[in-house]
């Protein structure tokens, strides 16, 4: 393609935050000194019949569109680049590797505000500090004034300064209780933090011993701390992961750098948050999906200003830039929450790692149950294995039995036999914890007298019962209307639920142990602010006798009094068509077995199932998860299944079936006359849910033993998919590595 020298100067190409696999050429703002301009500020352009955020790619003197064609950059919004150099070549990498939009990938690392073009000043949030009278005086002068007095101790036990978000994070209606304290002279405006000290060479926690194994792994981190390297910190549950990271993210503080710490879920977050807090006398910012889009635009600049010197968060997290990076730790490393399924699918862990190695500063992974993919990586030296293999202090691993309900009553999925073992738990004060992975009452409303199924129009899927809020509820596109009491086809009142939701296990929990508080945690559960962490604080403080729960509860939690975990359907996850289905279940079964017996008293799990004799269930009760992982790396490798190949998934979805099945035959067609390097190409097909929030979806699968042959495909195949007429009439989505084939 022709290029044109440009006739009046330099011209700026951008990328834009929309679904085109290009590049855009401006012309600079008249009079803008361009020697200055670097790669990554942010710009407003002109662009259609609209304005967008751009992020400055280069500055070019050939251009393939004459001068007088260009639109001029309407505003410069940065003067120096937010992202440093090696933040903007980890964004390049991302969009070449995952084949998406180089625009959509620098939006995915701004937080909301910045990502709109809102000006990247210093943070306005307010810092509170104690007095001197406030450090000295005593408690008891509050009794009457109970907030007070708890804002008092938040702000003695983090050693004096918190900032509003902190405030926010450590309780509900601060406000009141702390203008009576301002009031009062025992809490003042604190001056904001502008550097980033190293911590102190002395630390109030510093009584805590580790055991040899442990010592070990925060010797093997620390001696690298000045090199690029992955480690795979594999431990059993309760075997003291979280102290390994805290002992060598103290050393990373005492260097004066940062720490990034990633978690899969937000529900991690507040006993983490709380255990960082007791430890560390330095700035923490947080960074999730529940907080608002004040507090992670100022964690973010807190971070990229070097104002916070450990950031955790969730996925979105990870792109955070950071004035003295030191280390990246990601903690639950298997789980499948760190890989995005919407928009830009990038794999955290994977980004993560690569991240690590720009940076030159070592990547820390944590599990109790690895993937698969991590411990081929240890097999072939891409990463070194730490292992913890027992508890930490007194703590035993909890005993596993799987439990037979074949042909035997069951009062809402609860045998006899576990009804009898929670009795005897309950009758010594112990805690129980029940996992039902699957929300609501029940997942299926069905008419006794004809067979009719509440069925969602839109998706290929069956309506949940909610009783409490009186609806059926689609969980896959949202959709709600009112519970029913006369079936609409046969006019009879024979409905009836079919199936098991924790709400229906908690009405027959309340029914069999009306003199028991049972906690109920899932998302319909956890929904309204703050109640999650009052949950979790009432389990903790032994005022919860029996847990229900969803995957929330499966990993992370550190409940001492929990000494009986049972799993009431382990069936449903044993059978599927996606191959990574059999290493998602063993993975939460160790994860929330791990849940048990976790202080000084044993632990049991008990496993109610109709396949006692499953290989599955046999082989992680009697020789444990790394014998699982073992025999399924040892079949993948027969059936030449990641992580001996590479996937590359692509989806099409459009409001019928006939236009997404036609673009995925065009596309296959012209991928196998491009198709030089031995990929296999499967499909197309419909998805395993055809049809979702009225939209039909199909896919096709391609996979070679080779990655950098896959990836060239992708290359030459993605400007092929652009120039197709097809390609606008559908939605259509790359996911490379996929992690379900859903």
């Amino acid at each position: 393609m022709a290029e044109f020298p440009a006739e009046n100067g330099p011209v700026f190409r951008v990328a834009v935050a929309v679904p085109i696999y290009r590049l855009f050429d401006y012309l600079p703002p008249q009079s803008f000194e361009t020697e200055s301009s670097q790669p990554g500020i942010r710009l407003e352009v002109p662009f259609g019949k609209g304005k967008k955020i751009a992020f400055l790619v280069d500055v070019v003197w050939k251009s393939e569109f004459a001068a007088d064609k260009l639109k001029r950059v309407l505003r410069v919004l940065d003067l120096q680049p937010l992202l440093s150099a090696n933040d903007i070549r980890l964004l390049h990498w991302a969009s070449r590797y995952y084949h998406h939009p180089l625009g959509e990938v620098f939006a995915a690392a701004f937080p909301v505000a910045l990502r709109q073009g809102k000006p990247a000043g210093p943070i306005t949030e307010k810092r509170y500090a104690l007095t001197e009278s406030g450090k000295t005086m005593a408690l008891q002068q509050l009794t009457r004034a109970p907030a007070q007095q708890k804002l008092l101790e938040i702000f003695r036990e983090h050693q004096s300064i918190l900032a509003e978000t902190e405030l926010s994070a450590a309780g509900k209606n601060w406000r009141p209780a702390l203008k009576q304290l301002m009031t009062k002279g025992w809490v003042c405006l604190a001056s904001p933090v502008t550097t980033l000290a190293p911590l102190p060479a002395s630390n109030r926690d510093d009584t805590i011993q580790c055991n040899p194994e442990q010592q070990a792994a925060v010797t093997a981190v620390c001696e690298k701390l000045d090199r690029f390297g992955v480690f795979l910190l594999e431990g059993v549950t309760g075997s003291g992961k979280t102290e390994v990271y805290m002992q060598i993210i103290r050393t990373v503080l005492e260097r004066g750098q940062q720490v990034l710490v990633l978690l899969p879920e937000i529900t991690l977050t507040p006993q983490l948050e709380e255990r960082f807090r007791r430890r560390f006398v330095v700035p923490i910012a947080l960074s999730h999906s529940k907080l608002t889009d004040k507090e992670r635009q100022n964690a973010w600049l807190a971070m990229q200003q070097g104002e916070c010197s450990i950031l955790l968060g969730t996925r979105s997290a990870l792109f955070t830039p950071l004035q003295k990076p030191g280390l990246i730790i990601l903690d639950e490393e298997h789980d499948s929450s760190f890989k995005q399924q919407e928009g830009f699918r990038f794999s955290a862990r994977d980004v993560a790692v690569v991240r690590g190695k720009l940076l030159n500063i070592p990547v820390l992974l944590g599990s109790a149950t690895p993937s698969l993919e991590s411990l081929y990586n240890v097999r072939s030296e891409r990463y070194r294995l730490l292992q913890l293999p027992n508890r930490a202090g007194n703590a035993v691993e909890p005993v596993l039995q799987l439990l037979d309900i074949r042909n035997k009553p069951l009062q809402e999925g609860l045998s006899e036999p576990l009804l009898a073992e929670i009795n005897k738990t309950l009758l010594k004060n112990e805690q129980v914890l029940l996992f039902l992975n699957r929300r609501g009452f029940a997942p299926t409303l069905i008419c006794h007298g004809c067979g009719w199924v509440a069925r969602c129009t839109r998706c290929d899927a069956n309506l949940v019962i909610h009783v409490r809020e009186q609806k059926l509820c689609c969980h896959h596109c949202g959709r709600e209307r009112p519970l029913i009491k006369h079936c609409p086809s046969c006019c009879q009142d024979a409905l009836m639920p079919l199936g098991l939701g924790t709400e229906r296990v908690e009405k027959i929990l309340e029914e069999l142990f009306p003199d028991k508080s049972i906690v109920r945690l899932d998302r319909d559960s956890t929904r309204s602010k703050g109640a999650l962490e009052d949950y979790l604080q009432q389990i903790g403080q032994g005022r919860a006798d029996i847990i229900l729960g969803t995957q929330m509860l499966a990993k992370g939690h550190h409940f001492p009094n929990v000494t009986l975990v049972a799993i009431l359907d382990v069936d449903s996850g044993l059978y599927s068509i996606d191959f990574h289905a059999s290493e998602k279940l063993a993975q939460m079964i160790v994860q929330v077995a791990g849940r048990a017996g976790r202080a000084e008293k044993p632990g049991r799990v008990i496993l109610q199932t109709r396949h006692p004799e499953h290989a599955l269930l046999t082989t992680l009760v009697d020789q444990g998860y790394h014998r699982f992982a073992e025999t399924a790396l040892a079949e993948r490798r027969e059936a030449s299944l990641p992580p001996y190949s590479y996937q590359v998934l692509l989806r099409a979805e459009a409001a019928d079936s006939v236009r997404p099945l036609k673009f995925l035959k065009t596309v296959r067609h012209v991928a196998e006359q491009l198709n030089t390097g031995q990929t296999s190409i499967m499909g197309p097909v419909s998805a395993p849910m055809a049809r979702r929030a009225g939209r039909f979806r199909f896919q096709l699968l391609f996979q070679n033993n080779g990655r950098p042959a896959l990836h060239a495909l992708f290359d030459a195949l993605i400007p092929e998919i652009e120039r197709m007429k097809l390609s606008k009439s559908v939605r259509w989505s790359l996911d490379v590595d996929p992690v379900d084939l859903y």
